[in-house]
This record gives structure tokens, C-alpha cells and sequence, in this order.
């Protein structure tokens, strides 16, 4: 009898041992990078995106937000995606086509007629093909993400017309198609990292920049700028992107919430811009701002001598076919 209960306890004890070393599922932190706020809409981006990938894997995987530039500017952050020391990020076309060149069609100075365009565009063949070059350059685009139409801001006068914009010193992108835009209409086109944005602007050291109405208000641009013009001159979109790193070990269940992840926060983006569009420029009128319209055909006329450059560089085909979407 004694031994039968001396087998019992001991059976027990090692039960209990095994229940109590018995790891926890293991969670996977993932670091996801962007240039703006996280009120901005790539915050509103990579909250989206959060809550999908985390409430699809039951909390498997992490994500460590890291904004306004923590981990470098958009040039960096994607060559961390590369290396893999960084996992996710949100960025701008701007800084894309340094590495996947056939993006920057989508940055035609006047290439969209609206919105539902752009989505229209991006959600189509023309758009998801354009994704799947990434992979190429060692990187893994999940999902078209927004910005909204470029407008431009200044602490020199309101522009109206092509004529008014001549000669002001405007922050722009690494962006060559937007560059070759400007300087055709006569801005001082200064290529400058985001970072630098703000303490430029309180210097003098440029007039102004260029921004959708998401980044102008959330980046509390008012508070820096005197003038904002309602240009539209070129449509933002944004990219969620992951690292090949991390992408390639997944599984194909996994490869697919990873996915949807990337839908949602390109949804959220979208709503976040719609929103703005509807109350931005009210609010930067509040803070002060003198805000404008222009004269768009003139400023469309301007740039024409540029196009023939843009059909040589992404194909006349390609840019018509973009402009003949219904």
C-alpha cells in the first residue's frame, strides 16, 4: 500500500512539474516604422493593422509602432526592411521609387482626376501589378495605402496661378517627377528628409512645401506656414510594406492575415483622408492659415511640356491608361 502511494505522489509531483515548465506560446514583437504622428493617418494605418494581425493570431504576433521618424527617414527605413532590421513601415511613394522605380508613374503631376480614381487605379490590374515588382528589390508590399492630393503651403504669398509659384523655395521629395514639375513652372524645387521639414521652414531656409491636407494638418504645418494653396498637383498614395525577413518564414495562413492586416490599415488611411478632406481645411482656417483655390487648368498647362518626359521614362501607354480609367 505504501509504495502504491509513494508511486501515486511521485507520478503526481512529475505531472505537475511537466504542467508548470511548459513554455507559453511564444509572441513575435515586429517593429512597424513611419514618418508622421501617430494622429496622422499612417497612424491610423498602423493601428488598423495592429489590431488585425494581433486579433487574427491571438496576440502571436506584436506590433512596436515606431513614428515620427524614430527609426530614420523613409530611405532608411526601407533599407532597413532589406536588411530586416526593421519589420513593417509605412511610407510614401516619394521615397519607393528609389528602389522600385515603376511606382513613380503614380506621381504624374495631374495624373488623377479624383479619389475614386486613384482607388480605382490602385485597387485594379494596374495597381496590384505594381505590387508584385516589389518582391524584385527585396521588399514585399501588402497593400496601397493613401495620402491624399498634394496641396501647397507657404510663408510668402497666396499662389493662384503658375505665376505666383515662381521663384518660392518649396520642400519637395527625393522625387525627380515632381522635382522636373516644379521647376517647370518655375519653383526653387529643394529636395529635403522629413525630419529636417520643420526646423527649415522656422529658419527661412525654405519658403514652403508641398503635402496632402492629412500631413499638412496633422503635422500642425498652420502653426509654421502662413498660405496654403489648393493645388491638387499630385496624388499621394502610400505603401504598406514588410520585410522579406520576416514575410518568407510565415506560413501561407499567416502570409494571408498579414495580408488583410495590410487591407485594413490601407481602409483606415483612406477613411482618415475622406474625413480631413471634409474638415481640414475649416480647421486650418481656425489655426489662422489663408487658404486659396487656383486656377487648375492653367497650372495643368503648365506642366504639359514635362509629359513627354513621363511617356519616355513609365510608357505613353502605361500613363494614358492610367488617365482613361472609369
Amino acid at each position: 500500500m505504501r509504495n502504491t502511494w509513494f508511486t501515486k505522489a511521485l507520478l503526481a509531483a512529475s505531472m505537475a512539474s511537466m504542467f508548470v515548465a511548459a513554455p507559453a506560446l511564444a509572441e513575435t514583437k515586429l517593429k512597424m516604422a513611419y514618418a508622421l504622428s501617430t494622429s496622422s493617418h499612417y497612424g491610423a494605418g498602423a493601428d488598423a493593422f495592429a489590431k488585425s494581425l494581433e486579433g487574427a493570431t491571438n496576440g502571436e504576433f506584436k506590433i512596436e509602432q515606431f513614428p515620427n521618424s524614430a527609426l530614420g527617414g523613409e530611405r532608411e527605413v526601407i533599407e532597413g526592411l532589406q536588411l530586416g532590421t526593421i519589420d513593417l513601415a509605412i511610407v510614401s511613394t516619394g521615397a519607393t521609387l528609389n528602389f522600385v522605380p515603376e511606382t513613380g508613374v503614380f506621381d504624374i503631376p495631374f495624373l488623377f482626376r479624383d479619389l475614386a480614381h486613384a482607388r480605382k487605379v490602385l485597387d485594379g490590374e494596374i495597381g496590384q501589378k505594381m505590387l508584385g515588382e516589389f518582391p524584385k528589390r527585396g521588399l514585399v508590399a501588402l497593400a496601397w495605402g493613401e495620402q491624399g492630393f498634394r496641396h501647397l503651403t507657404n510663408n510668402v504669398r497666396p499662389v493662384s496661378t503658375p505665376e505666383d509659384a515662381k521663384g518660392l523655395k518649396i520642400r519637395t521629395t527625393e522625387n525627380p517627377i515632381h522635382i522636373a514639375a516644379f521647376r517647370e513652372i518655375g519653383i526653387l524645387a529643394t529636395p529635403m528628409a522629413w525630419p529636417e521639414v520643420a526646423t527649415a521652414l522656422q529658419q527661412g531656409t525654405i519658403d514652403g512645401q508641398e503635402n496632402p491636407l492629412s500631413v499638412i494638418v496633422s503635422a500642425k504645418l498652420p502653426q509654421l506656414q502662413k498660405y496654403l494653396s489648393l493645388t491638387a498637383h499630385v496624388y499621394g498614395p502610400a505603401l504598406v510594406l514588410v520585410s522579406p525577413n520576416v514575410y518568407d518564414g510565415l506560413s501561407d495562413a499567416d502570409k494571408e492575415k498579414f495580408k488583410k492586416a495590410g487591407h485594413e490599415s490601407a481602409m483606415a488611411m483612406r477613411k482618415y483622408v475622406d474625413d480631413i478632406e471634409a474638415s481640414g481645411i475649416e480647421a486650418v482656417k481656425k489655426e489662422g492659415m489663408q487658404v486659396n483655390t487656383v486656377d487648375h487648368a492653367a497650372f495643368v498647362k503648365a506642366v504639359q511640356p514635362v509629359y513627354p518626359e513621363y511617356y519616355k521614362q513609365f510608357g505613353k501607354e502605361l500613363v494614358e491608361s492610367i488617365q482613361n480609367t472609369k
